[in-house]
């Protein structure tokens, strides 16, 4: 028998073998195999002999089987051959000497074991991967793989951001004040309810004044916090488009278009108080529906009396802090009045935009002009600055160029496109009451030499905060955050300062002072529970170049000589516009991450509590 020790114990090396150690080896394997199989044919033989006998039938004439007898196998006969061709189809016929008696059974077959395997084929085996039988009995497994070496290999065969692999929606959320919604396990399993009341908040936004980065943000996170984490949004200038497509249920899209605006920052910085709390999971999807409705239904918090009289005092004190007269500032609350009147009345009517507010900035510019033909002590320009200060599309640049830099073309461009265009409006209404008073033979106006009035600090301080708090009541802010709102526009009046005493000039000193007025007001806007265009828009007003604006248009239309430098500084205006919404842009995108990870920081002490 072999001890099962392996090829070295049981074929040991002869003196006349191969010196090469490999090629001796392996002949000691063959030689042990040869042994293993020698002494297993032995096994079987001895336990054939050793299987127990079987009786077998006596003869039918007795009936009795034969004891203590051992079983002999009958002589076994030739068989006959079957002939070739179709089978006959009769019964065989029967033996004359009686019935045949049965065979005797076959004896059983040994059970198969195992056969050990050799040290060599242990080491085969763990080389390989097969499972075998080592040479002790116990089944030869490989070795297990570096947990460490498989991690490492899979960082360098996979890529990180793999360009078919869809990436959750709900990551567009990081570095908002939605990141990390809490599902609300109680929701109803209606997915079509949900996409409604999701559009429905999406369109109240939008008609509010919201960009479409804020927009989306607030849909990802509500339909997230409402069960639906399959949820794809796209947004395009004035329509949403909805999609829940689930890997296993109905599918559903739905579209929704925008076709009114109105200004309403009070319902907006509502809106957005909602959203926080279906993130934070402490309101159901009806009572959500309860209170986008209520809060739509909502009056505004100031009437138009209050907002007509709020435009007035903020054209007033703008004139006063570029340096006008107090008739100047009179003439410009008139003014802004009669402006208010011409806007509500051209909404009533469903005047295109571009036609009422071309009517509004002429009405401004003829009572300038009329009051200088009359040598009324005050200057034109500086009332005409003030009175289209108002006009200009403020909000509206910021959101697109917010849209633009955070991946909204189509949605950025349509915005950029009517914000152009009622740029184009205000120069349209402009250029016409000066060509009109030329014709009617008022004198020229002189818009290089511009008489202005030096005021103390303070009291330019003081105007800037008075008129941005009048600028933030027109466009309907709310009560509580007039007074923060005149706080941010306070500090980037002084930045602003700074900055010039420093001697940036006049196009970059906007922009800086921009970046600060979007800092603040995403700071302040997250204290205060509301979005941050709300804060924003109203405090950078008074960093507008009107005057400029006006200056170019007049030397367009009457200095024919010199139009080139008039249209590079209408460019001019035009670029620090943007060059102050890409700053409140900017100032945002610093803070968002400082917001965000507070926000998160704070919503997962509350879930601890």
């Amino acid at each position: 028998m072999s001890s099962g020790k392996g090829p070295d114990a049981t074929a040991p090396a002869s003196p006349g073998e191969d010196p090469n150690p490999q090629v001796s080896s392996i002949r000691r394997v063959e030689a042990g195999e040869m042994t293993h199989i020698a002494q297993a044919l032995k096994d079987a033989a001895a336990h054939a002999k050793n299987s127990p006998l079987f009786p077998h039938l006596d003869t039918p004439a007795t009936g009795k089987p034969a004891t203590g007898t051992p079983a002999v196998a009958p002589t076994p006969t030739k068989p006959v051959p079957k002939q070739a061709g179709k089978p006959s189809g009769r019964p065989a016929a029967k033996r004359v000497g009686g019935p045949r008696p049965p065979k005797a059974p076959k004896p059983a077959k040994p059970t198969k074991r195992p056969r050990p395997t050799t040290l060599a084929q242990d080491a085969i085996n763990a080389k390989t991967g097969q499972v075998g039988i080592t040479s002790t009995g116990a089944p030869a497994l490989p070795p297990r793989a570096n947990p460490a070496a498989k991690r490492m290999i899979s960082r360098l065969l996979a890529s990180d951001t793999p360009p078919t692999q869809a990436f959750n929606i709900v990551e567009r959320l990081k570095g908002t004040p939605y990141a990390n919604p809490k599902v609300n396990a109680a929701q109803d399993a209606s997915a079509r309810k949900t996409l409604e009341f999701a559009l429905d908040l999406a369109e109240t936004m939008f008609r509010y004044g919201a960009g479409a980065l804020e927009v989306e943000t607030s849909v990802i996170a509500v339909t997230a916090a409402l069960g639906l984490s399959y949820t794809d949004v796209d947004i395009t200038n004035q329509s949403i488009h909805l999609n829940f497509s689930p890997p296993e249920g109905e599918s559903f899209s739905m579209l929704r278009v925008v076709r009114s605006w109105t200004n309403n920052f009070a319902g907006l910085a509502e809106v957005h108080r909602l959203v926080s709390d279906i993130v934070s999971g402490g309101v159901t999807r009806q009572q959500s529906v309860d209170r986008l409705r209520e809060i739509s239904r909502r009056p505004k918090p100031f009437p138009r009396w209050m907002i007509g009289s709020a435009a007035g005092a903020f054209a007033a004190f703008f004139v006063i802090f570029i340096g006008g007269s107090l008739p100047g500032a009179i003439l410009a609350f008139v003014s802004s009045l009669a402006v208010g009147q011409i806007i509500k009345y051209a909404a009533r009517w469903r005047v295109p935009e571009f036609f009422s507010i071309a009517t509004a900035s002429f009405v401004v510019t003829a009572i300038a002009v009329l009051f200088h033909a009359l040598n009324a002590p005050m200057d034109a320009a500086l009332v005409v600055a003030g009175g289209i200060l108002l006009l200009l599309p403020s909000a509206r640049f910021v959101s697109a160029l917010q849209d633009a830099i955070n991946g909204f073309p189509v949605t950025a461009a349509g915005r950029f496109f009517s914000a152009a265009l009622t740029y184009a409006a205000i120069l349209t209404g402009i250029m016409t009451a000066l060509v009109g008073g030329e014709l009617l033979g008022a004198p020229e106006l002189d818009v290089r030499v511009i008489d202005t009035i030096s005021y103390p600090g303070w009291l330019l301080a003081a105007l800037v905060v008075a008129a941005v708090i009048m600028g933030a009541i027109t466009e309907q802010s709310e009560p509580k955050l007039l007074l923060p709102t005149g706080g941010i526009a306070l500090l980037g009046y002084l930045i602003l300062l700074g900055i010039q005493a420093l001697g940036v000039g006049d196009r970059a000193a906007p922009a800086v002072a921009a970046t600060f007025v979007g800092l603040a007001g995403r700071w302040v806007a997250y204290k205060m529970g509301a979005p941050q265009l709300v804060l924003a828009a109203p405090a950078i007003v008074f960093l507008l170049p009107g005057l400029m604006i006006f200056r170019s248009m007049y030397g367009i239309v009457f200095d024919v000589d010199d139009m080139n430098s008039a249209i590079v500084q209408m460019f001019t205006a035009f670029t620090i516009m943007m060059a102050i919404a890409g700053g409140v842009v900017f100032g945002d995108t610093i803070a968002r991450p400082l917001i965000g990870a507070e926000v998160l920081a704070e919503r997962r002490n509350i879930r601890r509590r």
